[in-house]
C-alpha cells in the first residue's frame, strides 16, 4: 500500500474509507426519515436520539467521503473490504440511535409505550437509572443489545432483543423494519443507485454483496430496477395483509383500530418482502392466531426469495415461463414443498410426545381424515415454518422451542440452505448447492471416462468445459465448507454457554438462524444470553449476510494489508 492519496493516506485505504464513509451518508439520511416518523407519533425523546445519532453518523460518513473524494474508483479487493467493513459500520452506527433513544427517554415514559390493554403479569422489569420499566426500551442501554439488535436488522436476520415489541415506540418500531428492507435488498445496492456511479467500481460493489447476476448491463440501472420490484411488491404487499388482518376474525384482529391494523400491515410487509422478520406484535405471526394471515404471508415470503432478475424477466414479458425455466426457482419450489411434507409426518408423528407444540383444536370447519385437531395444527405449522426458514424470513407462528429434536433439525436444514442467489435470503444457496452436487456427480462420472475424453457438465441451461466446472465447483464448495465449519463451531460454542435447559438441537438451530440470516428461534436468544453467544452471533450474522469470503478478506486485509 505505498501509492499515496495526496500524501495523507495509502490509496487502498483512501478508496475504502470514502466509499464507506457514502455509506454512513446514506444512513444518515435513514436516520433523517426516522426522525420525522418520530415527530409525526410526538415521539420527541426518540426525535432527539435519531437525530443526534443521525448527526454523528453524518458527520463521520461526510468527512470520510469528502476529504477521500479523489480516490480512485475500487477493485474487487476493495469492493470485498468495503462490503464487509461497511455492512460492519452500517450495523455499528445503526445502533447509536436505539442506544440514544434508550438513554434520554425517561422509565415514566418508556411505560407509556406499553399497549394499555397487554397482559403484562409475566413480563420482566428492567432496571433503567435507578427504576424500572416494562418497555423493551430499556434492554437497548445496553450497547451490546443495540449493537446486536441492529445488525440483526441490517442482516435481515430477525433475531431480537426486544422481548416485546409492542412496547417499543413507534420510531423505534419503525426504524428495525426500515433497516431490514433497506438491508434486505443491500446497503451497497441502494448507495450505487442513489450515487449513480458508472463503470467497473460499481460491479466490484455489486458482487462484492454476494450478487453477480445483473438484470441490465449496467449496474447504476439494475440496482434501480431492482428498487422498483421493491416499492411495488411492498405496496402489494401491505395491501393484502391490511385485508387479510382485517378480515381474519380473531380477538386480537377485531381489537386493532384501522390505524393501528394499517401499522402491522405496513411493518410485516416491509420485513416479509425483504425475508427480515422483526415483527411490531409480541409473539411474532402468532399473535393473530390466523391461518389467514399466515395463508397471504407465504407467497410475499417467497418473492423475497426468488432471485431479483426472474421477477424482471416474469413482468417485462407477462409470463411464468421463467419461473419454470430458472434453475433456482424451479429447485426452490421443489424444495419448499417436499420439505414442507417431511416437516409435517415429522410433527405429525411428534404430536403424542411434544409437549405444549400444537393446538388442540382443528382450525377448519370441516374434519379431516386422519388428522385431528393437533395434528392438522402440525401441518399448518409444518409448512409456515418450514417457508419461512427456507426464505430466511423467521417469522415464527409456533412454539418451535417445544418441537421435537428431529423437527428442529429438518427446520436446520432449510435455514443453512436458503433460497435463491440474487434474492434477499441468506443461507448457502440453491445455486452454491447444485453445484457442489453436481460436481461430486461430475467428478465420480470422470473416474470411468478414458484420459482423452473431452469432459463437459451442465449446471441450468449453461454446459461448462473441465476448466470453468472445477473453477464453479471450487468456489462453491469453499464457501459451503466454510460456512458449515462456521455452524459447527459456533453450535459447539453455544451449547456450552446457553444453559443447561437447552440442548445439542436447539444450539445448532439458533447458530443456522443467526447465520442463515433467519430469526426463528428456540428459545435461546435474548437480554438474558450470555454475552459471549451475543457477541458471537454478531459474528454469525455479519459472515452469513456477506457469505463469508468478504469477511475473511477484510481480517486479512487489516492483518496484512491489500498487496499480494
Amino acid at each position: 500500500m505505498a501509492e499515496r492519496n495526496g500524501g495523507r493516506l495509502p490509496s487502498d485505504l483512501a478508496v475504502i474509507a470514502r466509499d464507506i464513509g457514502s455509506l454512513l451518508l446514506m444512513e444518515a439520511g435513514l436516520m433523517t426519515v426516522t426522525v420525522i416518523v418520530a415527530l409525526g407519533f410526538r415521539e420527541l425523546h426518540a426525535a432527539l436520539g435519531f437525530l443526534v445519532a443521525g448527526g454523528v453518523t453524518a458527520l463521520v460518513g461526510g468527512l470520510a467521503n469528502r476529504r477521500f473524494a479523489d480516490a480512485p474508483e475500487p477493485k474487487m479487493k476493495h469492493g470485498m473490504v468495503i462490503a464487509a467493513g461497511g455492512w460492519l459500520m452500517v450495523a455499528a452506527f445503526g445502533a447509536l440511535p436505539l442506544f440514544l433513544t434508550a438513554w434520554v427517554t425517561p422509565p415514566a415514559v418508556m411505560d407509556a409505550f406499553v399497549p394499555a390493554a397487554a397482559d403484562t403479569s409475566s413480563w420482566e422489569p428492567i432496571g433503567v437509572g435507578g427504576a424500572t420499566t416494562l418497555s423493551s426500551l430499556g434492554y437497548f442501554r445496553d450497547p451490546l443489545h443495540a449493537f446486536f439488535e441492529s445488525m440483526s436488522g441490517w442482516t435481515g436476520s430477525g433475531l431480537t432483543m426486544a422481548v416485546h415489541e409492542p412496547s417499543l415506540p413507534r420510531a423505534v418500531q419503525w426504524w428495525r423494519s426500515f433497516i431490514q428492507w433497506v438491508g434486505g435488498v443491500g446497503v451497497i445496492v441502494l448507495t450505487v443507485s442513489i450515487l449513480s456511479r458508472p463503470g467497473s467500481g460499481s460491479y466490484a460493489l455489486y458482487r462484492s454483496e454476494a450478487r453477480e447476476r445483473k438484470i441490465h448491463p449496467s449496474v447504476v440501472s439494475t440496482v434501480r430496477t431492482v428498487w422498483k420490484l421493491v416499492v411495488g411488491y411492498t405496496l402489494l404487499s401491505f395491501a393484502a395483509l391490511f385485508v387479510a388482518i382485517r378480515a381474519s376474525g380473531s380477538d386480537y384482529a377485531e381489537s386493532l383500530s384501522l390505524g393501528e391494523t394499517a401499522w402491522q400491515a405496513l411493518n410485516h410487509a416491509m420485513t416479509g418482502l425483504t425475508t427480515g422478520g422483526f415483527s411490531v406484535t409480541d409473539d411474532s405471526i402468532a399473535t393473530y392466531g390466523s391461518p389467514l394471515v399466515e395463508a397471504v404471508l407465504l407467497p410475499i415470503m417467497i418473492l423475497g426469495a426468488i432471485a431479483f432478475p426472474v421477477h424482471y424477466v416474469v413482468l417485462r414479458d407477462r409470463s411464468l415461463r421463467e419461473l419454470v425455466g430458472d434453475l433456482q426457482t424451479r429447485w426452490l419450489f421443489t424444495l419448499l414443498g417436499a420439505g414442507v411434507a417431511a416437516l409435517s409426518v415429522q410433527n405429525v408423528a411428534s404430536v403424542p410426545v411434544a409437549t405444549d407444540a400444537f393446538a388442540t383444536e382443528s382450525f377448519l370447519a370441516f374434519p379431516v381424515p386422519l388428522l385431528d385437531g393437533a395434528g392438522l395444527d402440525a401441518v399448518r405449522d409444518s409448512t409456515f415454518q418450514w417457508i419461512s426458514a427456507m426464505t430466511a424470513t423467521g417469522f415464527q407462528s409456533a412454539p418451535i422451542g417445544n418441537w421435537v429434536a428431529g423437527a428442529k433439525v429438518l427446520v436446520v436444514g432449510a435455514m443453512v440452505l436458503g433460497g435463491a442467489a440474487g434474492s434477499t435470503v441468506g443461507g448457502i444457496k440453491i445455486v452454491r448447492a447444485y453445484t457442489v452436487a453436481r460436481g461430486i456427480i461430475w467428478q465420480f462420472s470422470r473416474v470411468f471416462l478414458p484420459s482423452n475424453a473431452v469432459v463437459t457438465a451442465r449446471i441450468g441451461d449453461r454446459t461448462l468445459d473441465r476448466e470453468t466446472m472445477e473453477r464453479e465447483f471450487g468456489e462453491a464448495a469453499i464457501v459451503t465448507l466454510l460456512w458449515l465449519v462456521a455452524l459447527v463451531v459456533g453450535s459447539l460454542v453455544l451449547v456450552n454457554v446457553a444453559g443447561p435447559e437447552f440442548d445439542y438441537a436447539d444450539a445448532l438451530f439458533e447458530v443456522a438462524s443467526a447465520q442463515g440470516n433467519v430469526g426463528l428461534s428456540s428459545g435461546i436468544t435474548g437480554p438474558s444470553m450470555s454475552p459471549v453467544a451475543e457477541a458471537m452471533f454478531l459474528f454469525n450474522m455479519w459472515i452469513g449476510r456477506l457469505e463469508i469470503i468478504p469477511v475473511l478478506v477484510f481480517i486479512r486485509a487489516g492483518i496484512r494489508g491489500l498487496n499480494p
